[in-house]
């Protein structure tokens, strides 16, 4: 039978189909996923390697529509209007003040980091009053929670970066969390059998936990051992104390999308979804990071 000119293919149509197949199988865009990936590799990198500050702005940016995200999230799911602008001001001041406090007087840190936090706080309180009694409690929630789990736990990123060797210290942490991320997938689809937490990640498995350990204890002696002059054993609890808090601190938003009924926390990263459905692990491993570092490579 005869091909028609409108039953014709050409080489680009026939790409097309491959890349919809792929990106059907990623459940995402996988080109846009790759360049925003490499985009932001290269700037933690370059950032940690020629300018530490580059790597601050970056944190503050995160912690920013971070905020937004979870802001907007609760409120389509009706579980409260957090104030966004004092939050989001406060927790850009918050992530500033953490790198201005690296390496100062615990006096000193307690006015450059507490003091913002605190002072978002009184005011995400206080905007609220003029909308009156309804739902004060549910909105206030959604303020405080904001703060809590973006703001403080994002502050300690700078807090590290800015002390002694700060960047290799933070390569540590997000090398060890992506080793955990990385060792977890290879061993979950190679020989993923048993379910860790099917109701909150249905994807992640017991053999992919051995994954992340057996990899981010190598990448914790390296970075601990090698980079950081500590001990072998102080890399190993270290490598093995990140795959514990960034796994939690992956189920821990994965419960709170669930929670709300959503996949992704926005759309901001083409193909990654949201900010903090990328920085989740690291932002919950960040304070941990920081004081086992403090305490096992002080003088590093």
């Amino acid at each position: 039978m005869e091909q028609t000119s409108g039953d014709h293919f050409s080489p680009l149509d026939d790409a097309r189909e491959q890349l919809d197949r792929v990106n059907a199988r990623a459940g995402r865009n996988l080109p846009a996923a790759i360049g925003v990936g490499l985009l932001l590799i290269a700037w933690v990198v370059l950032s940690l390697l020629y300018f530490v500050p580059g790597f601050v702005v970056l944190v503050v940016v995160c912690i920013v529509f971070s905020s937004i995200e979870l802001h907007r999230a609760l409120e389509m799911a009706g579980r409260g209007r957090s104030t966004i602008v004092p939050i989001a001001v406060g927790g850009a001041l918050t992530a500033v003040g953490g790198y201005l406090a690296a390496g100062r007087t615990a006096e000193d840190a307690l006015l450059l980091v507490m003091t913002p936090m605190a002072l978002t706080s009184v005011v995400a309180l206080g905007w609220r009053l003029r909308k009156g009694p309804v739902d004060y409690v549910k909105d206030v929630s959604a303020s405080l929670l904001a703060i809590a789990y973006v703001t403080l736990l994002g502050a300690f990123l700078p807090l590290a970066v800015g002390e002694s060797h700060g960047n290799l210290r933070i390569a540590a942490m997000i090398l060890c969390v992506v080793a955990s991320d990385v060792g977890g997938y290879v061993a979950g689809v190679t020989i993923g059998r048993h379910k860790l937490a099917p109701m909150i990640s249905p994807k992640k498995t017991w053999e992919g936990v051995g994954g992340s350990v057996v990899l981010a204890l190598v990448v914790g002696w390296v970075t601990v051992d090698v980079l950081l002059g500590g001990s072998l054993w102080a890399g190993l609890l270290f490598g093995l104390a990140m795959v514990v808090v960034g796994t939690v601190g992956d189920l821990v938003e994965s419960m709170v999308k669930r929670d709300l009924g959503i996949k992704d926390m926005s759309s901001f990263l083409p193909g990654h979804g949201g900010f903090l459905d990328r920085i989740d692990a690291i932002l919950y491993a960040a304070p941990v990071g920081w004081l086992l570092l403090r305490v096992l490579v002080p003088y590093a």
